[in-house]
């Protein structure tokens, strides 16, 4: 069983959460982990029509055997957490590690009383800027500190890495997009640490060594949420033309909207060092596209468009959403290993 991290390739909002979800109960990971920042990321799964927004808990809950973790590396706001324990029923089989650290109601004020963060940036209001400032300074309090949290505690880089050594199967699950790293984003605009997928190994406990896959998810079109950059934008009524207009999981304001940038895939693919790519939502892009479960059965204008991808990034698309139930998806992973 491989070790696979999953991460996203534009602004985030590519739809990791579908694809997750999907690889946890087509895979049947031992493991499921979540890296990235905290709260500020919000994914969504759809199972058996029930929508799940999720902010703390990882995305493969779907999958009931498996163990569901959170890394040091991750910050964890007690409240969020306890509210998807609900709502996901997962209660006996989700870990926290001891050194993750935590956010408070003062690092949220922070967060939506700054004008720089929440004005110029655009942050979310989650408070993970905040938090993660104070974690540099060494000041922020982490999991091990708080008494509410104690029974969900462990050492996740120790389970996961014995897990591997078992040989059962791992995933790790980013948050946000390439371009909202720290150091590889869009700077000012970006979250406040890397996001790429060395990060997320990082953020759990494992070596690179450990992985076998990376997978990188992009949506047919790009979106991004608050302020910065965004090649090719669409102005408003365009993009609701074409069923582009989205609306965010965390803030609930309204994603802005692009044509696929290949550009920025190809350099996604090479700070990720991908080994796959996860394409999600060709449906809205190719409505005829809708519940396409066979790559064959595509047509040839929606072919075209993935066979571009792969010419100009030189990696596989593997997965293929087609709309926003889990097994809306074409999975080539088998076709194109034999290949």
């Amino acid at each position: 069983m491989p070790c696979e991290v999953v991460v996203g390739g534009f602004f985030g909002d590519e739809g990791k959460g579908k694809i997750i979800s999907y690889l946890a109960l087509r895979d049947k990971p031992a493991v499921i982990a979540r890296a990235g920042v905290g709260t500020n990321a919000g994914h969504t799964v759809v199972i058996n029509g029930k929508l799940f927004k999720l902010r703390q808990i990882p995305s493969g809950f779907a999958y009931e055997k498996a163990r569901l973790l959170i890394g040091p590396g991750v910050l964890v706001n007690p409240e969020v957490f306890f509210k998807e324990i609900e709502e996901t029923n997962c209660k006996d089989r989700v870990g926290i590690d001891y050194q993750c650290g935590v956010i408070e109601r003062k690092h949220i004020e922070e967060d939506k009383g700054s004008s720089h963060l929440h004005g110029k940036i655009g942050s979310t209001g989650s408070g993970c800027g905040p938090a993660n400032a104070e974690r540099a300074l060494r000041r922020l309090k982490i999991a091990k500190d708080i008494p509410e949290l104690q029974p969900y505690l462990t050492d996740v880089p120790l389970e996961i890495n014995e897990a591997l050594d078992r040989g059962e199967g791992v995933l790790i699950e980013g948050t946000q997009g390439t371009y909202l790293s720290l150091y590889h984003g869009t700077y000012p605009f970006v979250t406040s640490k890397d996001v790429c997928a060395a990060a997320a190994c990082s953020d759990v406990g494992i070596g690179p060594t450990k992985v076998d896959d990376v997978i990188v998810v992009f949506k047919a079109y790009v979106t991004r949420v608050g302020s910065g950059p965004l090649e090719g934008e669409l102005p408003e009524e365009e993009a609701k033309k074409r069923g582009w207009l989205e609306i965010a999981t965390v803030t609930g304001r309204k994603r802005r909207s692009a044509p696929f940038n290949f550009k920025l895939a190809k350099r996604a693919v090479m700070l990720n060092g991908a080994t796959q790519i996860a394409l999600t939502k060709i449906d809205i892009v190719f409505p005829e596209t809708r519940g396409v479960t066979k790559y064959d059965e595509l047509p040839a204008e929606t072919k075209k468009f993935i066979e571009k991808i792969e010419h100009e990034t030189g990696v596989p698309v593997t997965l293929i959403g087609t709309g926003p139930e889990i097994n809306a998806m074409i999975d080539r992973r088998d076709e194109i290993e034999l290949k």
